[in-house]
C-alpha cells in the first residue's frame, strides 16, 4: 500500500479521496490554487502546496506544477479525482515517467475511450449495441448533409475528443445543420484542441443509464449495477439514483454483462463507467468514463463497497476481493448535485461569501461538499458546493428523505438548486418513474436543453 498520496484535485472530491486515504493509513498532500488557500481541503491534508494563481489553466491544469509538488512532498502516486487531468493520458504517462503512479487507467485506455469514434468502434466489434450513425469523421457540411440524408432526421452532431455537452448539437433539418456543423467545430476545438464531429441518430426521448466499473491488474472485472442520471440540464447530470425504475432484472443484467464485456475491450483497470442509452427496451453505448463520477456515492449506498478505496487499492497493485456474485444491492440512493447557481435565471453561477451554512442529517443521509460559513464561492471554478445523498429502503422512501433533508439544508445568501431539486422530487412524473433527458424542460420551458 502507498505510505503518501497526492490529491491533484479541489473542493468536495478532494475530501472524498483524503478521507478515504486516511481510513487506509496514508498520508495526504493537497494542492491549491492562491483562490482555495483556505479551502477545506487544504485544512484537512498532512501537507499542502500552492501551485499557482487562481484560473484553473495556471493551477490544477498545470502538469509541471503538479509533478514538482509531488516531487518535492516525496508522494508515490497522484489520484486525479474527476474533472481537470482526471482523463488526460499525457498527464498519466508523465506521471510514470517520474516514478510516480498515476491512480486511475493506463493511458492507452483513456485514449481508447477518450475518442468517441474509437471507443464506439471497439465497442461494437466487442458485441455491444451501437447507436446508428457516421462509420467515421464528417469533415465538411456536404458531408454533414450527406450523412444526414442516410441516417434520418433528427441527428445529434458530437465532437470525437469531446463530453459535457461541449460540440454537440441536434438538427432536425437541413437548415439547423448547415449552421450547427460550423459551430460545433469551432466549440469542438476550442473545448478540446480537437475539431473532429461525427454524427449520430439522435433519440427523442432516451434515459441516461450508466453502470459502475472495477477492474484490477489481474483481469478481473466486475460492474457495481446502474445509476440512473437521466435528469440533466445540458448534458450536465442534475439527479442521480440507483437503482434505475426503468430497468427490469432481464434487462439489467444483460446491459451489466455487457458493461463488462465492454471494460474488457478496453483493458481497464480501475474505477470507470459504461455509458448507455435506453430506448424503451432497447439500449445503446454511447461512452465511456475513465475516472470516478461525481455521482459514485449512490452506488456505494447501495453496495456497501467503498470505490474510491478500491481504486487506490487497485493501483497499489492488489486483487479485487469481489467476485460478480459478491456484489450485492439494497434499497435505494439518490444524489442532488447542490449547485451555487440561480435556476430561474439560466442556472446562472452564483460565486460569493457563504453566510450560514447547516446541512441535514440524520438516518440515510449523507452530505459530501467543501462548503462552510465563511467560505467564498470562487469565479474560477465548477459551481458545485455539495452533494446530497439519501438513502432508503425503497425508491420512495429515498425520495422522502431526500425531501426531508432538502428542506433542512441552509446556503444563505447564495442562491443554489436546492429548491430545484424539491421541485423536481415532488414532481408525480418523477415519483412515478417517467422521465427523459428532457424532463427538465418542464420546469424552465423557456431555457434550451441541447
Amino acid at each position: 500500500m502507498f505510505s503518501k498520496i497526492l490529491i491533484a484535485n479541489r473542493g468536495e472530491i478532494a475530501l472524498r479521496i483524503m478521507r478515504a486515504c486516511k481510513e487506509l493509513g496514508i498520508k495526504t498532500v493537497a494542492v491549491y490554487s492562491q483562490a482555495d488557500a483556505n479551502s477545506l481541503h487544504v485544512h484537512f491534508a498532512d501537507e499542502a502546496v500552492c501551485i499557482g494563481k487562481a484560473p484553473s489553466s495556471e493551477s490544477y491544469l498545470n502538469i509541471p506544477n503538479i509533478i514538482s509538488a509531488a516531487e518535492i512532498t516525496d508522494v508515490e502516486a497522484i489520484h486525479p479525482g474527476y474533472g481537470f487531468l482526471a482523463e488526460d493520458a499525457h498527464f498519466a504517462e508523465i506521471c510514470e515517467s517520474c516514478n510516480i503512479k498515476f491512480i486511475g487507467p493506463s493511458p492507452e485506455s483513456m485514449r481508447l475511450m477518450g475518442d468517441k469514434m474509437n471507443a464506439k468502434k471497439t465497442m461494437k466489434e466487442a458485441g455491444l449495441p451501437i447507436t446508428p450513425g457516421s462509420a467515421g469523421i464528417i469533415a465538411t457540411q456536404e458531408d454533414a448533409l450527406k450523412e444526414a440524408k442516410r441516417i434520418k432526421y433528427p441527428v445529434i452532431i458530437k465532437a470525437s475528443a469531446g463530453g459535457g455537452g461541449k460540440g454537440m448539437r441536434v438538427c432536425h433539418n437541413d437548415v439547423r445543420l448547415v449552421g450547427a456543423f460550423l459551430t460545433a467545430k469551432s466549440e469542438a476545438e476550442a473545448a478540446f484542441g480537437n475539431s473532429d464531429l461525427y454524427m449520430e441518430k439522435y433519440i427523442e426521448s432516451p434515459r441516461h443509464i450508466e453502470f459502475q466499473i472495477l477492474g484490477d491488474n489481474y483481469g478481473n472485472i466486475i460492474h457495481l449495477g446502474e445509476r440512473d442520471c437521466t435528469v440533466q440540464r445540458r448534458h450536465q447530470k442534475l439527479i442521480e439514483e440507483s437503482p434505475s425504475v426503468a430497468l427490469s432484472k432481464e434487462l439489467r443484467e444483460a446491459m451489466g454483462k455487457d458493461a463488462v464485456k465492454g471494460a474488457k475491450a478496453a483493458n481497464y483497470i480501475g474505477a470507470g463507467t459504461i455509458e448507455f442509452l435506453l430506448d424503451g427496451d432497447t439500449y445503446y453505448f454511447m461512452e465511456m468514463n475513465t475516472r470516478i463520477q461525481v455521482e459514485h456515492p449512490v452506488t456505494e449506498m447501495v453496495t456497501g463497497i467503498d470505490i474510491v478505496k478500491e481504486q487506490i487499492k487497485i493501483a497499489a497493485g492488489q486483487e479485487l476481493p469481489y467476485k460478480q456474485k459478491d456484489v450485492t444491492f439494497t434499497g435505494c440512493a439518490i444524489e442532488c448535485r447542490v449547485n451555487a447557481e440561480d435556476p430561474e435565471n439560466n442556472f446562472c453561477p452564483c460565486p460569493g461569501k457563504i453566510e450560514s451554512f447547516y446541512v441535514p442529517g440524520g438516518n440515510g443521509i449523507r452530505v459530501d461538499t467543501h462548503a462552510c460559513a465563511g467560505y467564498v464561492i470562487p469565479p474560477y471554478y465548477d459551481s458545485m458546493i455539495a452533494k446530497l445523498i439519501a438513502y432508503g429502503k425503497t425508491r420512495q422512501e429515498a425520495i422522502n428523505t431526500m425531501l426531508r433533508a432538502l428542506d433542512e439544508f441552509i446556503v444563505e445568501p447564495t442562491k443554489t438548486t436546492v429548491n430545484f431539486h424539491k421541485r423536481v422530487l415532488s414532481d408525480a412524473d418523477f415519483q412515478n418513474g417517467k422521465i427523459s433527458t428532457h424532463f427538465i424542460e418542464k420546469f424552465f420551458p423557456k431555457i434550451p436543453n441541447d
